[in-house]
């Protein structure tokens, strides 16, 4: 296997087209095409099924995609990595946001990476904290922000911020400034599917205390979960950080803490063990750090 049929076949399989990936990679069809077909010999798999003019991951091909795309994104780190040797940053970099906190600061984000890194490339990939911790142990991110996130020996967690859990009802709703975890069970809950990390938590501590939860709807659209709220179809469990949309993000909801216990969400930065920081990375996370990460 060598780089340029590995690049063929993600750029195919990507795409879902010999047509694009040619037109990407700047090569003929029939080029790319004996690219993957020599790949597919030397593995002794099917990687690809051709069907007319689009093509589908065989279970192989899908494996091989989730591996090449982090293999390419070394290559690329390793030869940036060479040229800042040479003074100046270059290069791109790619983080993880979960949704709440994207949807938040990617503007600013991206506007003030391009102001101080000039010349340089951002790439944002918004998810849940289980796909990301997956990016990036297959290499095909450089860091990301996780919420709660299960032990791993490949990745390495900072603490970066913790946030107390809030009940969140209508204007309408009749809530006391506090809810004890006890009574959380008294509420209709309109929560996030599992695996969201909200609902992991919430979950996790109402088994412990021997409640059972009434969850009345799951919807893992946190905009849609509130305006849910906001017409009285429910209560939702969220931190207060993730409510803000603007200055009128509390506009039509009430908020009660949880307490007995207090619940709190825990975010962190996470990297991975056997592959340090580029440059790049590194000042890119102190820009993440001054952006996206509450005071307090």
């Amino acid at each position: 296997m060598d780089l340029k049929q590995l690049e063929c076949f993600v750029r195919v399989a990507e795409f879902g087209s010999f047509t694009r990936a040619a037109a990407v990679l700047n090569l003929s069809q029939s080029a790319v095409s004996r690219q993957v077909r020599q790949l597919e010999v030397e593995l002794e798999e099917h990687l690809l099924l051709r069907n007319g003019r689009s093509v589908q991951l065989t279970a192989s091909g899908q494996r091989l995609l989730n591996h090449g795309q982090g293999i390419l994104r070394q290559v690329q780190v390793a030869r940036e990595e060479l040229r800042e040797q040479r003074g100046n940053l270059a290069g791109k970099v790619v983080i993880g946001l979960p949704p709440s906190i994207s949807r938040r600061h990617t503007v600013a984000l991206v506007s003030a990476f391009r102001e101080r890194f000039p010349g340089c490339t951002l790439g944002i990939k918004e998810g849940l904290s289980h796909s990301m911790r997956e990016w990036l142990l297959l290499g095909r991110m450089d860091f990301a922000l996780l919420f709660n996130p299960g032990q791993s020996g490949q990745l390495h967690y900072q603490h970066v911020h913790a946030e107390p859990l809030m009940l969140i009802g209508s204007a309408q709703a009749t809530l006391p400034e506090q809810v004890r975890m006890q009574d959380l069970a008294t509420y209709p809950l309109i929560t996030p599917s599992e695996p969201h990390s909200i609902r992991r938590l919430i979950e996790s501590e109402a088994s412990r205390h021997g409640l059972t939860l009434d969850v009345c709807l799951e919807i893992d659209s946190i905009p849609s979960l509130l305006e849910l709220v906001r017409l009285g179809m429910g209560h939702g469990v969220l931190f207060r950080s993730a409510l803000t949309q603007g200055d009128d993000s509390l506009e039509g909801l009430k908020a009660a803490q949880i307490v007995d216990p207090t619940i709190q969400t825990h975010l962190y930065v996470a990297t991975a063990e056997q592959r340090p920081l580029s440059r790049l990375a590194e000042q890119t996370l102190m820009l993440v750090n001054e952006i996206c990460i509450p005071s307090g």
